[in-house]
């Protein structure tokens, strides 16, 4: 106490000096509509900055919030872009069933193998989720692969970049199709086999997912021939795919539902009986 004393003694005109200042200033302000105005904006000047530095600290912590709300919308827009023929033409609900064909659930891959000959991905949702076996999965550069098991809460992904792969694709401008599959050699390229010698190939030519498949929409993009082979044991083509996706740099991605599946799997199991 004594030592404060004795500070407020020695600048005591300092002090009485400071005062007097900042009651002129004051005063100045109150009475002069410009001076006013120029202390308004200085203080909202420095309250901006402030509260622009919150608002951005804010926004970080919430990216992961955000990418979540990003994700299930691009997963809304998907399912509408998959249930109708021409997207020129608003969505066209089917008025038989009620339900869109094919419905789109998101999920985060959490593992990803990339450096084996069977590869497979976890995702972060599982049978609670809506998510089954043979569902088709994609992103949105392409397909990744297709659901073989689930728990309640997780999922596991054969790759495309797995050996014991098999997907129906086709050559976007002829519909001449084949059997995608996976050698083993490199992370960036697929191969398409048993393409017809009658399609006409060329470098550069999109592959997407063929028609006759009840795991992925048709057209789903898959990438693009970079070279052109003929099988002479069996006199079709291989073609070696460069994949529109990075397998090795996975986050989202869209599980693909197809309500009708059972329905047409039943019916073909049971021609399949009669016939046998």
């Amino acid at each position: 106490m004594q030592q404060l004393l004795s500070f407020l003694i020695r600048n005591s005109n300092r002090i009485l000096f400071l005062l007097l200042l900042l009651f002129a200033m004051v005063f100045t302000v109150q009475s002069h509509n410009y001076h006013r105005s120029k202390a308004i904006t200085s203080a909202n000047f420095v309250t901006g900055g402030v509260y622009q530095q919150l608002s951005d600290i804010r926004e970080y912590f919430h990216l992961a919030s955000q990418n979540d709300a990003l994700a299930k919308e691009n997963a809304r827009l998907k399912s509408l872009l998959f249930n109708q023929k021409d997207s020129t033409h608003p969505v066209a609900i089917d008025t038989i069933h009620g339900v869109r064909k094919t419905d789109v659930l998101v999920a985060k891959v959490i593992h990803n193998s990339y450096n084996v000959h069977e590869n497979f991905l976890t995702l972060n949702a599982g049978s609670k989720q809506g998510i089954r076996s043979e569902m088709g999965v994609i992103n949105d550069r392409g397909i990744v692969g297709i659901v073989e098991n689930t728990s309640p809460n997780y999922a596991t992904v054969i790759s495309i970049l797995n050996v014991e792969s098999r997907i129906n694709a086709k050559i976007k401008k002829s519909n001449h199709f084949g059997s995608l599959i996976w050698d083993g050699k490199n992370t960036g390229y697929v191969q398409l086999i048993d393409v017809p010698r009658l399609a006409s190939v060329r470098k550069g030519d999109t592959i997407v997912t063929g028609g006759q498949s009840l795991i992925f929409p048709e057209n789903i993009g898959i990438g693009t021939i970079d070279k052109v082979y003929v099988d002479k044991e069996t006199n079709y083509f291989t073609l070696s795919i460069r994949l529109f996706n990075d397998m090795t740099n996975l986050g989202y991605v869209y599980i693909l539902k197809n309500k009708d599946r059972k329905e047409v799997t039943d019916l073909e199991n049971l021609s399949k009986e009669k016939h046998e």
